[in-house]
């Protein structure tokens, strides 16, 4: 926990992870209709159109990056990377990873080998709540897709896009509240 709460000088401590597959599609919003009842929602599948979205999360400054991609897949990963890399441009970067298979990709590591200032530290298996970023997923779903209803992929990602700038116009650090 304390590589989260004080970083080493000068390296960055990234949460990494992915979210989706986020569909479009009604996501209702738990309120109450004026008369008192909760109000009733049609079923909607979402067969739209769906998006991956891939983030990063600084718990000691509180700031986020995502990125929206069709595919969870190595390529789009390493897009991704290229993406953080020139966000956080300067010292050391440490990204919390969890073990999917595009994290140890032979075109993750070999991305990784062609950064020398990004190290990898992957969580136990088993453990996702030691990644930081999973507790604001649920922060981004809330601000992004609640009460909402989307028609195609691309709203999504901007509506994905503007909840994560909204979030780092008023960002703050992150604070475990649990004793680890």
């Amino acid at each position: 926990m304390s590589l989260y709460k004080a970083p080493p000088p000068a390296t960055h401590v990234l949460c990494v992870d992915e979210m989706g597959p986020v569909s479009a599609k009604t996501y209702p919003a738990p309120r109450w209709s004026p008369d008192g009842f909760r109000p009733r929602v049609e079923a909607d599948y979402g067969r739209r159109g769906k998006l991956w979205t891939f983030g990063a999360f600084e718990p000691h400054t509180g700031l986020a990056l995502t990125h929206c991609a069709p595919r969870r897949d190595s390529h789009h990963f390493t897009e991704f990377m290229d993406l953080v890399t020139g966000y956080w441009p300067d010292g050391d970067l440490i990204l919390i990873l969890d073990n999917l298979s595009i994290h140890r990709s032979i075109d993750t590591l070999l991305w990784a080998v062609a950064h020398p200032r990004v190290r990898f530290l992957f969580q136990p298996t088993y453990s996702p709540w030691l990644n930081l970023i999973e507790p604001w997923w649920k922060t981004l779903r809330s601000l992004a897709l609640k009460g909402r209803t989307f028609d195609t992929d691309m709203q999504i990602q901007s509506a994905i896009l503007a909840a994560t700038d909204y979030w780092n116009d008023r960002k703050h650090p992150y604070y475990w509240r649990k004793a680890a």
